[in-house]
């Protein structure tokens, strides 16, 4: 059968639509392979320069992307939790927490210390106004920093506005408000989970004994 004589046959278009589709299919699936181990380790240097940013320098020896575990908090929530440590001892862990700003959802993360105090805030993503509520981000202005060595019980966790410790923005008090209740509520959260947090939970019953000799 030549050419022409393939073309007249009814099973022509539907043959050539489905190898030109196998074809579309397989060229998707290797670019999609090609590329995805780019965009996982663009990822992972994305997340490892943030959790370094929140914690200081020295303060821990491990790779925390390697030292990370699920939580269960809250309702039943799964908590992402990466633990900072020295050697065999667990000084602190960061973990990502939210909060609703005036333009959408604002990511946060934060580094909370073994004393429930934080050592580190920043932004990860937030969709605030560009020049009131984008303030928020460390490389606009140093409000972030504001939360560095505050704990529950060292600070009012409230804007100015409302009587609090931080500061609000000129025409964006959303935004920082926003943003204070979700570092509280972190804080809450780390205080209410703590050894599963840092990952000694497993110790608590031989704590209980101790406590009862």
């Amino acid at each position: 059968m030549n050419l022409e004589q393939l073309k007249e046959n009814t099973l022509y278009q539907p043959l050539l639509l489905g190898v030109v589709a196998l074809l579309a299919s397989a060229s998707l699936a290797w670019a999609a392979s090609a590329t995805r181990d780019a965009i996982s380790a663009a990822e992972a240097k994305d997340l490892r320069d943030s959790l370094a940013q929140v914690l200081p320098a020295g303060f821990a020896d491990n790779d925390l992307l390697a030292d990370s575990a699920q939580v269960e908090v809250d309702g039943g929530k799964s908590l992402t939790v990466y633990r900072a440590r020295q050697g065999d001892t667990t000084k602190g862990a960061v973990f990502k927490v939210s909060g609703k700003g005036y333009g959408g959802e604002i990511a946060i993360l934060m580094a909370v210390d073994r004393d429930g105090k934080t050592l580190g805030v920043r932004v990860l993503k937030h969709t605030e106004t560009p020049g009131l509520g984008d303030k928020i981000e460390a490389s606009k202005t140093d409000w972030i920093k504001s939360f560095d060595g505050k704990s529950l019980e060292t600070a009012r966790w409230a804007v100015k506005k409302d009587s609090g410790d931080f500061d609000q923005f000129a025409g964006a008090t959303i935004t920082p408000r926003a943003v204070v209740k979700a570092v509280k509520g972190g804080l809450e959260t780390f205080a209410s989970h703590k050894l599963a947090i840092l990952g000694e939970a497993e110790t608590a019953p031989a704590l209980a004994k101790n406590k009862e000799k």
